[in-house]
C-alpha cells in the first residue's frame, strides 16, 4: 500500500485525483492503518490537493485527521501538519479545533530536553522541522480565544525566545541553522498575532542582535522580520531603537539584497520624530545604490517627504535633491507631485519659486528640474520678480537658455510658461513673441511644439490684458486623491507589502501632510497628465505612440510612411569594432557620413549601466529616429535590457543619449543588436508651399521627404563584462586548477598571434578582460594568469586562466577552467579574439 501511495503522489496527476481523492482520506483516518502508511497516505492526499483541489472532497474525514496532531508517532505528525495547514489556508472553519491541538503538540516539543525525542533530534533540538510546520499552522489563524490555549502558547514562544539566548551546544552550523528556523517561525507567529506587546519587543530586541551577526542570511532574515515589526504600535518605538545599525548596514553591507531590506526598513520604521534623519541617510545611498533598487528608493524619499514635512520648505529642498542625484529615476508621479504640493500650498510658493530658479542656475540640470522649475516660474514667477536678481527677463532667458537641450514635452511645457510670463511679465511679451515668431517654432518638424507656438503667438498677439489674464490665470487647487507616488509604490512592490505596512502606518499618523492629488489638466477626467503638463488647462498634448503606426496598406503610402522596415543586417566593421569592446567600455562604436554612435558604460556584478550617444554628422535634422535593441528568446531569457526612450527628432550637428540598464540573469552567449531607423531631411524640402486646393495648419503639417536609413551594430554587451577580479596566492589558484580538472571544465585554444605580441599589452588586455592579473603565480615568468568570478542574478561562477606566449612560433595557447562548460566555452571565444 505505501508503494502504491508513493506512485500516486509521483504521478499527481488529475486523472489521479478523480480515481483516489475519495480513497486515500479513508485510509488516513482509519485506525489500523500502519504509522508509515499513514504518513505516505497524508503526503499523497496534500500532493492531489495541490494539484487538483476541487477533487478532494471535504467531509468527516477532516474533523478526525485533526486529531492526528496528537499521534504519538512524530512522523505522522510532521505529514499531517503539512496537509492541514495547506487544506486550513483554504478551510479555516473545518480545521479551527486543530489550533489547541497544536499548541499542545508544540509545548511538548519545545518543554522537551534533546534526549526525550532522539529520533527527531537534530544537533541538539528537537523535531525543529515539526516545530515549524506547527507555527506555521497557527500562523492560518487568530489568537486562541480560550484563555488557557493563549497563556500556554505564549510560555512557548517564550521559551523559543530563552532558548535563543542560551549558548549554543555546538558549534556546527546545523545546530544554529535549525534553532534560528525555530526562532524565526516562532517571531513571525508572534508579528502575526500582533497582540502581545511583551513578545513582540522581545522580538524586535533578538531581531537586533541578528543585525550585526556574520552571517548574511541572518541579517537578511532580520532586516525584513523588523520590517514588519514596524507597522505594529506595540514594538514601532523598539525598532527604532536600532536607526543606527540599519543606517550603517546601507553603508557598508556587500549583498545588493541585504541593502534592499536595509532600505525598507528604513522606510518603515520612519515617522515624524526622525524623517530627516532617514530622508538624508537614504538621499546619501542613493549616490551610490544599484541601480536596480534607484527608482523604488526615489519614490520611498518622495512618499516620507511629503508625509512628514513639518516643515514644507525641507520638502521642497529634498524632492530638488532628489531629482539632482538621480533625475533619470525620478518618474513623473514625483515632479507631478511636488507640482501639486506648491500649488495647494500659498505658504511655501514664494520658497520654491526662488529655490528652483537657484537650482536652475546650475550648469547643468537634469531636465525633470527644468520641468519643475518652468511649471512653478509659470506659475509663481511673480512672486520673486521684484528681486533685481530674478527679474522677468532673468527668469525667461534662464529657461530659454535650457530649451534647446530637452525633450519635446518639456519644450511645449516650457512654451507653455513663456505665454504665462506675457500675462505676468509685459515686459517680456515682445521678447517672448520673437522667440514665438522664429521659424525653430513655427516651422518645427513636431506638430505639438508647431501648433503651441502657432496658437500661443496668436493668443499674445490679438487677445486684451483681461482676456489674456483670464484664459491665463493661475492653477487652481487640485481635488483631494490619494498619491499617486504611494499607488505606485504599491504597484511596485506588490499588495501583500507596502500596502499593509501604510494601512499600519497610516493608523499610527492620522494627518497626512501635502496637497492632494490633482486632476489631470485635460477634457477627460479619465486620462493621465502627459509629460508636458499643460500649464493653460486646455488639453494635454496627446502621448506619443508606442509602436509604429499602422500601414494603410497602399503602396504609394507605405512610401511616404514612417514605419520601420525590416531590420537592416549588420552594417560592415560592425564584427571588428564589436570585438574591440570586448576589453574596454569606452569608445566609438560606429561611424559613418550620416551618424556616429558611441558608448560609455559601467558594470559592477551583475548589473550594468550602458550610455549610448548618437550625434548627427550632418546639417539637417533626423526625423523619426528610432533606436531598437533586438534580442533572441533565449538571449531575453538569460540578459534582462531595460531602455529608456529618446527624442525622434535629432537636429543637425546635436547628440542625444540613450541609458540602457542591464541585469545579467545568467550565462549568455550571444549579443543584443542595435537597430536605428531615421529618415534624413532634404534642405529643398523644408518649403511649405500650399496647393491653393488645401489648407495647411499646424496640426496637419506636410510630411517631410528624405532618405530612410537603416543601419544594425552588435551591441557589446558580453559576458565577461561581469566578472570582478579575484586576488589569489600561488598555492590557492593551483589548488583551485586541480579542482576544476574535469574535461568538461576546461577548455583549451591554440591560435596564431593576430597582433604585435607585446607584455604590457597583453597585460592591459587581461585587466580590461576582468580578471585579476595575477603576478609570480606562474612557474614560467612569461606565461600570464588570472582569475575572477562571473556574476549572475542566479549564481556566481569561478573563473581561472592561463595565457602562454610562444615568440619563436608567434602563437598563443589560452586555457580556461571554469564551474560551467559553457562559459569556459563562451570565454575563450572572447579572449582568444583579442590577440
Amino acid at each position: 500500500m505505501g508503494l502504491a501511495l508513493h506512485c500516486i503522489a509521483n504521478v499527481g496527476s488529475r486523472e489521479m485525483a478523480e480515481a483516489f481523492a475519495g480513497e486515500i482520506p479513508k485510509i488516513l483516518v482509519a485506525g489500523d492503518t500502519m504509522d508509515s502508511v499513514k504518513q505516505s497516505a497524508a503526503l499523497c492526499l496534500l500532493r492531489l490537493y495541490r494539484t487538483s483541489p476541487d477533487l478532494v472532497p471535504m467531509g468527516d474525514w477532516t474533523s478526525r485527521v485533526v486529531h492526528l496532531l496528537n499521534d504519538q508517532h512524530l512522523g505522522v505528525v510532521t505529514a499531517a501538519t503539512s496537509l492541514i495547514t495547506t487544506l486550513a489556508q483554504k478551510n479555516p472553519e473545518e480545521f479551527k479545533t486543530s489550533v489547541s491541538l497544536a499548541v499542545s503538540r508544540l509545548s511538548r516539543i519545545v518543554t522537551s530536553a534533546s534526549t526525550d525525542l532522539q529520533d527527531y533530534t537534530y544537533y541538539f533540538v528537537p523535531a525543529p522541522w515539526l516545530s515549524v510546520k506547527l507555527l506555521r499552522l497557527l500562523q492560518c489563524y487568530p489568537p486562541p480565544e480560550d484563555p488557557a490555549v493563549r497563556g500556554r502558547l505564549t510560555e512557548c514562544l517564550e521559551t523559543i525566545l530563552n532558548k535563543a539566548q542560551e549558548p549554543p551546544k555546538s558549534k556546527k552550523v546545523q545546530h544554529s541553522n535549525a534553532k534560528n528556523a525555530v526562532l524565526f517561525e516562532a517571531i513571525s507567529l508572534i508579528i502575526h498575532h500582533d497582540s502581545e506587546p511583551n513578545l513582540l519587543v522581545r522580538a524586535c530586541n533578538q531581531l537586533g542582535q541578528f543585525l550585526q551577526h556574520r552571517e548574511t542570511n541572518l541579517r537578511y532574515l532580520a532586516l525584513e522580520s523588523m520590517c514588519t515589526l514596524a507597522s505594529s504600535e506595540f514594538s514601532h518605538e523598539a525598532v527604532k531603537t536600532h536607526i543606527e545599525t540599519v543606517t550603517n548596514a546601507l553603508k557598508t553591507e556587500r549583498d545588493v539584497s541585504v541593502r534592499q531590506r536595509a532600505v525598507d526598513l528604513l522606510y518603515a520604521m520612519c515617522d515624524r520624530s526622525n524623517a530627516q534623519q532617514i530622508v538624508a541617510e537614504m538621499l546619501s545611498y542613493l549616490e551610490t545604490a544599484d541601480y536596480s533598487i534607484r527608482e523604488e528608493i526615489v519614490l520611498k524619499v518622495a512618499i516620507l517627504a511629503e508625509k512628514y514635512a513639518v516643515d514644507y520648505t525641507w520638502y521642497v529642498d529634498t524632492i530638488l535633491n532628489l531629482i539632482r542625484i538621480a533625475g533619470d529615476y525620478v518618474s513623473e508621479e514625483v515632479w507631478y507631485r511636488v507640482i501639486q504640493i506648491v500649488i495647494n500650498r500659498d505658504d511655501v510658493q514664494g520658497y520654491a519659486a526662488k529655490t528652483v530658479f537657484e537650482a536652475l542656475q546650475a550648469p547643468a540640470c537634469h531636465e525633470n528640474l527644468v520641468k519643475v522649475g518652468g511649471y512653478i516660474l509659470g506659475e509663481f514667477g511673480n512672486l520673486i520678480a521684484g528681486d533685481p536678481r530674478s527679474s522677468p527677463l532673468i527668469q525667461f532667458n534662464l529657461l530659454h537658455s535650457k530649451f534647446h537641450l530637452c525633450s519635446v514635452p518639456t519644450r511645449a511645457l516650457l512654451l507653455s510658461t513663456y505665454i504665462k510670463f506675457v500675462n505676468l511679465f509685459p515686459e517680456v511679451k515682445t521678447t517672448i513673441q520673437d522667440v514665438l515668431r522664429s521659424d525653430s517654432q513655427l516651422k518645427n518638424a513636431d506638430v505639438e511644439l508647431q501648433q503651441r507656438a502657432v496658437e500661443y503667438l496668436r493668443l499674445s498677439t490679438v487677445a486684451s490684458t483681461d482676456i489674456l489674464a483670464t484664459v491665463l490665470e493661475e492653477m487652481p487647487p487640485f481635488p483631494e486623491r490619494e498619491s499617486s507616488i504611494l499607488a505606485k509604490l504599491k504597484k511596485k512592490k506588490g499588495p501583500s507589502t507596502v500596502t499593509d505596512l501604510e494601512e499600519a502606518k497610516r493608523e499610527r499618523s492620522a494627518d497626512i501632510n501635502g496637497g492632494p492629488e490633482p486632476a489631470p489638466a485635460s477634457a477627460s477626467a479619465t486620462s493621465t497628465p502627459s509629460p508636458s503638463a499643460d500649464l493653460l488647462g486646455l488639453g494635454a498634448a496627446p502621448p506619443a505612440p508606442v509602436g509604429p503606426p499602422p500601414s494603410s496598406g497602399g503602396l504609394l503610402v507605405d512610401v511616404f510612411s514612417d514605419s520601420p522596415s525590416a531590420v537592416a543586417p549588420l552594417a560592415p566593421g560592425s564584427e571588428d569594432n564589436f570585438a574591440r569592446f570586448v576589453c574596454k567600455n569606452n569608445g566609438v562604436l560606429f561611424e559613418n557620413q550620416l551618424l556616429q554612435i558611441g558608448l560609455k558604460s559601467e558594470f559592477r556584478q551583475n548589473l550594468g549601466r550602458m550610455f549610448i550617444f548618437y550625434g548627427n554628422k550632418t546639417s539637417t535634422q533626423f526625423l523619426s529616429f528610432t533606436p531598437t535593441l533586438i534580442c533572441s528568446d533565449d538571449l531575453r531569457a538569460n540578459l534582462s535590457l531595460q531602455t529608456k526612450p529618446v527624442d525622434p527628432t535629432v537636429d543637425g550637428g546635436a547628440q542625444v543619449q540613450q541609458v540602457v540598464n542591464i541585469e545579467c540573469v545568467s550565462d549568455f552567449t550571444e549579443a543584443p543588436v542595435l537597430n536605428i531607423q531615421f529618415r534624413t531631411l532634404h534642405p529643398a524640402l523644408v518649403d511649405r508651399t500650399v496647393p491653393s486646393d488645401r489648407q495647411w495648419s499646424p496640426a496637419r503639417p506636410w510630411r517631410y521627404g528624405g532618405t530612410f536609413q537603416n543601419v544594425s551594430v552588435k551591441l557589446p554587451i558580453t559576458l565577461n563584462k561581469f566578472f570582478q577580479p579575484t586576488e589569489m596566492a600561488s598555492q590557492d589558484f593551483f589548488q583551485r586548477w586541480k579542482q576544476l580538472s574535469n574535461p568538461q571544465q576546461e577548455v583549451q585554444n591554440i591560435f596564431k598571434a593576430k597582433h604585435p605580441m607585446d607584455t604590457e599589452i597583453t597585460k592591459a588586455k587581461i585587466i580590461g578582460f576582468g580578471s585579476a592579473l595575477l603576478e609570480e603565480v606562474d612557474p614560467n615568468p612569461a606565461n600570464f594568469v588570472g582569475a575572477g568570478i562571473i556574476h549572475t542574478k542566479t549564481t556566481q561562477i569561478g573563473c581561472l586562466l592561463r595565457l602562454e606566449p610562444n615568440l619563436q612560433a608567434q602563437m598563443y595557447r589560452l586555457t580556461l577552467r571554469t564551474s560551467k562548460e559553457t562559459v569556459s566555452q563562451r570565454l575563450c571565444e572572447l579572449l582568444s579574439e583579442q590577440f
